[in-house]
This record gives C-alpha cells, structure tokens and sequence, in this order.
C-alpha cells in the first residue's frame, strides 16, 4: 500500500503544481507500474493501452455525444427551452426561477455538459429575472443549480466515461439517471417554493400568458422533444445501442440546427472544433486513468483497501456514505472531471467486492459530481456565471447556491438509502 500512496502523492502535487490530470496520471501510472514489472513492460503497457482506447468501437459514442451536444448550443434552442416553460409558470412566485430549472433540465437531456447549461441559461433566464426584480441570490442559485442536471439527465459525458473505466452497460447507465434526474429538478422547484414562501421580495410573479401563446411557445422545442424520445425510447427498448444512438442523435441535430440557423461555415467549423478538442482531452484523460488504474491493481491498492475496511468492522452502507463523504470534500477543491476520473478507479472495486451494483454506484457518483459544480471554493457553475454576469458579486452566488447545496445532500442520502429510485429503470430494460 505504501507505494500506491506514495503514487497519490505525487499525483495531488503534479495537480499542485500545475499540471494536467492526464498527464499526471500517465506518469505516476507508468512509474509506478515499471516499479512493479520493469520499465519495457511499462512502456508497452502505456502504448497498448493507448492504442486499444483510440481504437476502441465503445468509444465512438464519447465524441458523437459531445458534437450533439455542441450543435444544440449553436442552435440557440435554450432560449425556446425557457421561453416554453416560462409561458406555463413564469406567473406563479418564483416561476421565472422553477422556469430555469425546467429549462436547465431540458437542455440537459441533449447538451450533457454543466458548463454549457449554465453558461447558455446564465445569457437566457438572468436578463428577464432582472426584469422583475428577483433577487440575485435566488436568481443565480437558481441557474447554477440547474445547469448540474447536465452532468445527471442523460445523455452524459461523466456517465459515459464512468461506463468505459468501470465497463459498465452505458444503455443501463443512461436509464438509471431518468428518475433521479426527475427527482433532482422536483426538489430544486420544491427549493424555490420554500425560499420564495419565507420571502415573497425573492420572486415575484411574472406575466401570464394566454394559452395561444403557450402553445406557439411549444412549437419551437416540438422537434428536439421528439428526438430525445426517440434516442432514449431506442436505448431503453433495445432498437439500438448507445453508439448507433448518438449517431441518429447528432445527424438530426445537425438538421435541427440547420433549420433554425442555415448554412454558416464558420458556425459548423466552429462546432467540428470545439467537439474535437474536448474529445481529445477526454480521451487524455480516460487513457491516463486507465494506466493509473493498471498501476493501482498491480499495486494491489484496491484489495489492501478492502482488507482495511473490513478490519474497521464497518457495514457497507457506511462504506457508501464515508465514500460520499470523500466526494463533498474533493468536490470543494477538484474539478468534476478530475475528481471522478482520479477517485472512481480506487472506489469502484472496493463497492463490487461490497456488493453494491455498479449502474447504481455510477449515478451516486455523478450525484456527488454534480454537487462539486456548486460548492465553493471551486464551484465552476458558480464561477461560470460570474464570467457571463461579471456584475455580480461571488458572494451573491454562493449564497444563492446554498440552499441547493442542501437540497442536493439530502437527495445524495435518499438515493444510497432507496437504490430502487435508481435501478427500476434500467432493471426493466
């Protein structure tokens, strides 16, 4: 065990010093696995592990989700997304908050990224919460804690890259975030309803809109409705698999996007980009945490760990809960992405030797991911809405993000006390 610790050492001081998380894992990975097997083994098993990752058929759905996600953000369809729901309950106190949420929740079905949720809805629901004078604190709590919901309502970056470290059904994975994803934006909208109860000034009601206008507002997300139903409907029934649906899913985006904004070269060569350059960087990330892991096993880490455990003569549920316990401390000083790519390989084996099924531990880790986004001092939904609303004071958004915080501890607690919540899905598949 002393060797592996010494390799998290070193790994936390590279993240220290500046350098990336990929690298670092692939360099503490290949050290330290050539202590163990000597230095050409090492180096053959870096390069095959490479190899076998970017040849890997599995992987074809990382990129493609990443593209579908990229193109709904060129679409400007978050604006349609707010504007369809705040026309059903922008009227009511705090709607134009529960608004946000809904569309936070929406966008997160086909975007998968936080940081695009909340940066899209942050230009979107900020400028007409203003216009009725809610509070700042309401309004960016309410932002930031919705835009975690695209790391949870599938399609996911985080559960995909889960799936592939773990080799995890990604189908199961996807069909396992629909109630829990559900839940998280009842409670947030229950959120809302408290806060603005015990302060009507946080809120106030907005206009009402006639049903004409409700149902012209529902038009302009009418298409990407029936395409999220047809993508996740085909994962869940079995008609194709998460690869083949995230070619349907990026090819008819595409044409969504091309409807709404025509043919502008540079708006596609923009998208083509960006979804290569954060494609290659997940796969940095998923080939150096698969040579950190190989390191870890032959390290024997995750079996010392389980021997340790078992000496402290603790229940498994309470394996569960101080594992999550670890995941609110990193969360406040690791990024999302870090944080699960470093933890999930020392974790994972030690909840399979457990007995805990590993689709329901891959949806409490993303829980816990999810509320990394928005507690200080690292919180990036937090620090993303202070980039696109540079006239807010942190502290405002902090403050507002609080009550969610909460929100998100006891829904993490229900979710390892009732897996039910997680698995009926994808045990029905």
């Amino acid at each position: 065990m002393l060797v592996s610790l010494i390799g998290l050492a070193f790994l936390l001081f590279s993240l220290f010093i500046g350098l990336p998380i990929a690298w670092g894992m692939l360099l503490v990975g290949t050290i330290g696995f050539s202590y163990y097997t000597g230095f050409e083994a090492a180096y053959t098993m870096a390069a095959q592990t490479a190899f076998d990752t970017g040849m890997s058929y599995s992987f074809t759905v990382l990129p493609l989700f990443i593209l579908m996600g990229n193109l709904v953000t060129a679409s400007g369809l978050s604006r349609d997304l707010y504007t369809a729901a705040n026309a059903f309950i922008g009227h009511l106190r705090g709607g134009l908050a529960m608004a946000t949420i809904i569309a936070c929740g929406s966008f997160s079905a086909l975007s998968g990224s936080s940081m695009a949720t909340t940066a899209a809805m942050s230009r979107v629901a900020m400028p007409n919460m203003r216009k009725y004078n809610y509070d700042d604190r309401l309004a960016t709590g309410s932002i930031a804690a919705g835009g975690t919901l695209g790391i949870l309502i599938p399609p996911s970056v985080i559960m995909v890259v889960y799936g592939i470290l773990t080799e995890t059904d990604i189908g199961k994975l996807f069909a396992a975030g629909f109630l829990p994803g559900f839940i998280a934006m009842l409670m947030y909208l229950l959120t809302i309803v408290v806060l603005t109860t015990l302060n009507p000034k946080l809120g106030q009601p907005g206009e009402k809109s006639s049903w004409a206008q409700r149902l012209h507002a529902t038009k302009g997300v009418f298409a990407i409705t029936v395409l999220f139903i047809v993508i996740m409907g085909g994962i869940y029934g079995g008609v194709f698999t998460p690869t083949e649906a995230a070619g349907i899913g990026a090819f008819c985006t595409f044409l969504i996007t091309f409807k709404r904004r025509g043919w502008q070269p540079k708006l596609y060569l923009t998208v083509l980009v960006e979804a290569a350059q954060t494609t290659a960087i997940m796969f940095a990330l998923v080939i150096g945490a698969l040579i950190f892991t190989n390191f870890l096993t032959v390290a024997g880490l995750p079996n010392q760990l389980l021997e340790f455990i078992n000496g402290l003569d603790m229940s498994p549920l309470m394996v569960i809960f101080m594992i999550c316990l670890i995941y609110l401390v990193l969360g406040c000083f690791l990024e999302t992405m870090s944080m699960v790519m470093l933890t999930v390989p020392i974790f994972y084996p030690i909840v399979a030797s457990l007995g805990f099924d590993l689709v329901w531990f891959g949806i409490i880790v993303v829980v816990a991911a999810e509320i990394s986004l928005i507690t200080p001092p690292l919180g990036l939904n937090i620090f993303m809405i202070k980039n696109v609303m540079p006239d807010i004071p942190l502290r405002t958004v902090i403050y507002g993000v609080s009550p969610f915080v909460i929100t998100d501890i006891i829904r993490l607690a229900i979710l390892v006390l009732v897996p039910w919540i997680v698995l009926v899905v994808p045990n029905s598949m």
